[in-house]
């Protein structure tokens, strides 16, 4: 485990949340320390800022899923080099959100390819478009559909896509000899999370998407999530998944009677709490209850 700090400067810390005041998991404290550390068979994961990194040391090179911003990816990169000399094969893509892809940009002229699902690419050129920071983009250069492999080393990568969830451009990706998963933001443990339908999420397809999940990874899959309430339980497993699968049933099934008992929008973003989920907490339940009221009114 190594911690820094890595911005002193309130100033600069005020400009960089300015810069990406649009991200909804923008953390308010960029004054804060990192975590590097190994789970197992060389893959690990990194946290600071945003969604949570894994990262491959593989005989042949480095692998990265996700990247986080610009002040915060140099650090796993760093991090990575001190592992020895080798090249960096693959940045992997979880999704489209500036907390997973900002920090692309760092990997600019090091990353031999980006991969990412084809809609994630799309969606990345449509939010760039309208932020206008496409100079501060570096997007993927390898697309995808329905799957992905590619070899690093001893290790193998899968990726898998089940459809819209959280967008319409989530994948999985799975280091097979490690059996470690990232599921990026499919699975936002015991936190609220962003369910953004502007960019294709639909929760019912999410339920059936983790359903899926969890029939085809085993009882000893690890599981990388891209947000959790404790920031040090990012690592999950198949439980986790499933009660995860079970907030989201029930913040549908809550809507839906809500709505049938004649409540308006206004009355049900009142919700302080889903119930069949306590356990979910923090920031954003009116997203989620948002989310759900639409789409179970427009789809």
């Amino acid at each position: 485990m190594h911690r820094r700090q890595f911005i002193q400067n309130s100033a600069l810390a005020a400009a960089m949340l300015a810069f990406y005041k649009s991200d909804v998991f923008a953390n308010t404290n960029l004054a804060r320390a990192y975590q590097f550390k190994a789970l197992r068979n060389d893959v690990g994961i990194f946290m600071e800022q945003g969604g949570t990194i894994g990262w491959l040391n593989g005989s042949s090179g480095f692998v990265v899923v996700d990247s986080q911003f610009p002040a915060s990816a140099p650090h796993v990169i760093e991090e990575l080099k001190k592992l020895g000399e080798k090249p960096f094969k693959y940045l992997l893509n979880t999704h489209h959100h500036g907390d997973h892809t900002a920090g692309n940009i760092s990997f600019k002229g090091l990353a031999e390819h980006v991969v990412a699902h084809q809609n994630s690419l799309v969606n990345q050129k449509l939010a760039a478009e309208k932020a206008k920071n496409e100079d501060k983009q570096l997007f993927p250069d390898v697309t995808f559909g329905k799957g992905w492999k590619a070899p690093v080393g001893k290790e193998k990568i899968s990726a898998y896509y089940y459809g819209s969830g959280h967008t319409n451009g989530d994948v999985v990706y799975h280091f097979e000899n490690a059996n470690i998963v990232h599921v990026g933001d499919l699975v936002f443990n015991r936190r609220y999370p962003y369910i953004d339908k502007e960019n294709g999420a639909h929760i019912g397809n999410w339920i059936t998407a983790l359903d899926k999940i969890q029939k085809q990874f085993d009882n000893d899959t690890l599981f990388i999530c891209g947000h959790a309430l404790d920031p040090e339980k990012v690592v999950i497993n198949k439980s986790d998944i499933k009660a995860y699968q079970n907030y989201l049933e029930s913040l549908l099934t809550f809507v839906k009677a809500e709505m049938k008992a004649g409540k308006t929008k206004e009355e049900i973003l009142k919700a302080t709490a889903i119930p069949g989920a306590s356990e979910w907490q923090g920031d954003g339940i009116i997203r989620s209850l948002t989310a759900a009221y639409q789409e179970l009114t427009v789809g």
